[in-house]
């Protein structure tokens, strides 16, 4: 973390707030990335809740247990019915090999996206996010989630939350440790929400 606060002077009080960081690792693949489908624009609460009925009814997370459920099952373990037909998706092309995460880690962090994106109901912000959980990247940056946008722009003390281009031009300096980055400023927003910092220092 110090070659992040001698890049950007502005983290080395944001680092001293949060302290040690919750590096959030996940287990990867298949499972990874279904999880992250059943996780999208809910609640941390909502997404724990429908990941266990899940978990519950697929018994082992794998692609053929998941093809062997009905839509109207999937439904029944919570999933929208949009989440359904990408999770039935994902499956499939695990499947027959048209993704294929082995070969994740050997491509650069714009390949890896790519070849993830490729998947109905997969965009930018899912993809990044499975790199850095899932892969435990350390130079990516999802300038897509809201929560790490509005930490931005208490870091740089901005009347409003800064679009995509600004966070991401943004985060050019914290190259080649924009994950790291990232962990501290969602730090940061939680800390705030719950009522444990300030939005300035």
């Amino acid at each position: 973390m110090s070659a992040l606060s001698d890049a950007d002077p502005k983290l080395k009080p944001l680092f001293a707030a949060v302290g040690d960081l919750n590096f959030r690792h996940r287990a990867g693949g298949f499972e990874g990335l279904l999880r992250l489908i059943v996780e999208q624009q809910l609640s941390v609460k909502a997404a724990d809740s429908i990941w266990q009925k899940v978990r519950l009814g697929l018994g082992d997370i794998l692609p053929a247990n998941l093809l062997a459920q009905t839509d109207d099952a999937l439904r029944g373990h919570g999933l929208s019915r949009p989440k359904a037909k990408y999770a039935r998706i994902l499956a499939e092309a695990v499947h027959d090999r048209s993704v294929d995460f082995d070969r994740l880690p050997a491509l650069d962090p714009e390949a890896a996206i790519t070849h993830l994106t490729a998947l109905k109901g997969i965009g930018r912000w899912t993809a990044e996010v499975y790199l850095m959980f899932c892969e435990g990247r350390l130079d990516v940056f999802p300038t897509g989630d809201i929560a790490l946008r509005e930490a931005v722009g208490w870091l740089d003390g901005l009347d409003a939350r800064p679009d995509e281009a600004y966070c991401r031009a943004r985060a050019e300096v914290w190259a080649p440790y924009r994950s790291v980055a990232a962990h501290a400023l969602w730090g940061w927003y939680g800390a705030v929400k719950r009522g444990e910092l300030s939005r300035t220092f």
